[in-house]
C-alpha cells in the first residue's frame, strides 16, 4: 500500500509540473470487482496540454520510482489519455469529454479526494 501511495503522490507531481487541473483521486480499494484500486483524473486544457500531462507523469515515476506503465492510450488524438499502472489508473482528460464520461461518479460509494489547484 506504502508504494501506490508514493506511486499516487508522484503522478499529481507530474500533472501539477503541467498545470493539470481538477485532479480527483477515487478509491476503489473497497469495491469488489474493480480493475485497480484507484483512479486518478485530471484534465488539461487542449489536446496539447493533455499529451504534455501524460508524458510528464511517465517521465516524473520512471525518473523517481522506476515505475513504468503497462499501458497507454488515448496520445493519438489526446483528448483522453489512459495510463495504466496497474494498481493505478490515470485518466488525463479534456474538460468536454471529462464532463461527459463522469468517471468519478461511476461508483457512488468510492471516496474522492479532490487536489487543490496550484496557483
Amino acid at each position: 500500500m506504502e508504494q501506490t501511495g508514493r506511486l499516487i503522490q508522484t503522478i499529481i507531481k507530474g500533472i501539477q509540473e503541467k498545470k493539470g487541473s481538477g485532479i480527483a483521486v477515487v478509491d476503489l480499494s473497497g469495491i469488489d470487482g474493480t480493475i485497480c484500486r484507484y483512479f486518478v483524473i485530471c484534465q488539461g486544457n487542449s489536446p496539447t496540454q493533455v499529451g504534455a500531462i501524460a508524458e510528464s507523469i511517465g517521465d516524473v515515476c520512471r525518473e523517481e520510482l522506476k515505475e513504468k506503465p503497462a499501458h497507454v492510450v488515448g496520445m493519438e488524438n489526446a483528448q483522453w489519455v489512459a495510463m495504466d499502472y496497474t494498481d493505478v489508473l490515470v485518466h488525463v482528460f479534456l474538460p468536454d469529454v471529462r464532463q461527459y464520461y463522469d468517471l468519478e461518479h461511476l461508483w457512488e460509494d468510492a471516496p474522492i479526494e479532490h487536489i487543490p489547484d496550484q496557483d
